[in-house]
């Protein structure tokens, strides 16, 4: 293990080690493709919350979120499906909401969220998808909204596709359910990069690298802004928002440090 690299706290279904400022995620159920369940979502959920309060500390800066094995994410699994068969609509309810807040702690991350994509990237795989700030996804990378052809709808995970890609592009791909390839996901906005697997890890790398050169407060703040921006499309003074918003980090200890540290010629106190 690199120097500087501790293994957090032990999970079931994740793996999780911190290198310096940067947390690395892996969903790490191979022998289901990293496929959801009850566990999963608890305890993603769970290291959200740690996340926010390792952000909050100034001891994290950004994550990259990974899948062992062949795939990223391959969606619903089997077996809890099969169980929610038989729950009932209150049942059903409950389940559903968990995983409504886990996307819903995941978009809201004060950090950058990284994902590097490989394989598969279904159902709730792709939904982690779009939850991601930045996504690095290979070649042969698969998407789909799959859940039709069981019957069911991509429910949860809706808000945060339609935001990525729009409601013209969740409207053909949500309705018949089929695979498009990495080329399309990053044509409809749900990837940013595409790259060869065998240099997957060295351009996600980069990306995180370049987010290490940013203030950690404002990377906060400029995610914040996005969300408020796209959430409230008829906010009344957009003015008074975004004149606001860059007055606080222009009169904030941050702020004026990045300022002085382009002026000076040198590196802010935050960069490695």
């Amino acid at each position: 293990m690199p120097a500087g690299t501790k293994r957090l706290m032990a999970h079931q279904t994740l793996i999780v080690r911190r290198e310096q400022a940067v947390e690395y995620v892996t969903l790490n159920r191979p022998d289901v493709r990293n496929a959801f369940d009850e566990r999963t979502i608890a305890e993603l959920s769970g290291w959200a919350d740690q996340a926010r309060a390792a952000a909050a500390a100034g001891a994290l800066r950004a994550v990259v979120l990974a899948g062992a094995g062949p795939a990223f994410c391959a969606g619903a699994d089997l077996a809890w499906m099969r169980r929610a068969a038989r729950f009932t609509e209150a049942e059903n309810l409950a389940d559903a909401r968990a995983a409504a807040r886990l996307f819903a702690a995941l978009d809201d991350l004060p950090v950058a969220l990284v994902g590097r994509i490989h394989g598969a990237a279904i159902g709730g795989g792709a939904g982690l998808a779009a939850v991601c700030d930045i996504v690095v996804a290979e070649e042969a990378a698969a998407f789909a909204f799959a859940e039709v052809r069981l019957g069911i709808i991509p429910a949860v995970i809706a808000p945060y596709i339609i935001a990525k890609i729009g409601p013209s592009a969740a409207r053909a791909l949500f309705l018949t359910g089929a695979r498009f390839s990495a080329a399309r996901a990053q044509q409809i906005g749900l990837v940013h990069e595409v790259a060869a697997r065998d240099d997957l890890d060295r351009r996600v790398g980069e990306v995180v690298g370049s987010l290490l050169q940013a203030g950690p407060e404002a990377v906060a703040a400029a995610k914040t802004l996005v969300a408020r921006l796209q959430s409230q499309p008829g906010e009344p003074d957009p003015e008074a928002l975004t004149a606001g918003a860059i007055a606080r980090r222009r009169a904030s200890a941050e702020g004026r440090e990045g300022i002085a540290a382009f002026l000076e010629k040198r590196k802010p106190s935050w960069a490695p």
